[in-house]
């Protein structure tokens, strides 16, 4: 009796493709698992609910299938394969949809730590401020009117900045808007002038101020 080549290899080629769906499709379950376990890890439950949910449903579906194959007589794991893929899936879903909402939540909170840090900011500034008493004139002496300037129909207002110590006196003075017949009358009055020292905190301090000396003729 000859030996059918041709049959047997049919033969082989169906016993191994029966073999190969009588196997659990191990490395798809290995992948659905890890990706699940990524998922938990991620924060899924809570920022990703549903597609959690519908993973862990998906792989107590597979884990079920899994055990009736187990049992059977004629083994076939074909939806146990499905089953994998879809938890996998459902999974890695959960862990993207996760992750983009703790993007936007951590974008919230740093918002609302800027604009607290600001609100601070401007408080401390605002304190600060509060804390600052300018100075205010206390001795004022008028500015003699030079005759050639009177005579000469020439009046206006000189603007002049001067430096106060921290005892109030004036000791500098510089021209900002210049009259040019004016300007020496009104550095000549600003300098006899005498302030209430600036106050920060409570303490005298140096400071500069900016002052108008007007001349109009009677």
């Amino acid at each position: 009796m000859r030996f059918d080549w041709t049959r047997g290899l049919v033969l082989a080629t169906v016993a191994a493709i029966t073999w190969g769906c009588n196997q659990a499709p191990q490395p798809e379950i290995d992948a659905a698992n890890t990706a699940l376990e990524r998922a938990r890890g991620s924060q899924a439950a809570q920022h990703a609910g549903n597609s959690l949910r519908e993973a862990e449903q998906s792989k107590a579906a597979l884990d079920n299938e899994i055990q009736a194959q187990s049992q059977a007589w004629f083994k076939s794991y074909d939806r146990a394969r499905e089953l994998a893929l879809e938890t996998k899936a459902a999974a890695e879903r959960a862990s993207a949809e996760a992750i983009a909402a703790r993007d936007v939540a951590d974008r919230k909170s740093e918002a609302r730590n800027k604009a607290a840090a600001e609100k601070r900011a401007e408080a401390n500034r605002a304190a600060a401020a509060a804390d600052v008493q300018p100075p205010v004139k206390i001795k004022d002496v008028a500015p003699i009117y030079p005759a050639i300037a009177k005579a000469a129909g020439v009046e206006g207002t000189v603007t002049i900045a001067a430096a106060i110590d921290a005892n109030g006196y004036v000791t500098g003075t510089s021209v900002l808007r210049s009259v040019p017949m004016l300007n020496q009358a009104a550095l000549d009055a600003v300098k006899e002038w005498q302030y209430q020292p600036q106050r920060v905190g409570g303490k005298a301090v140096p400071s500069m101020v900016t002052v108008n000396v007007k001349f109009v003729r009677s």
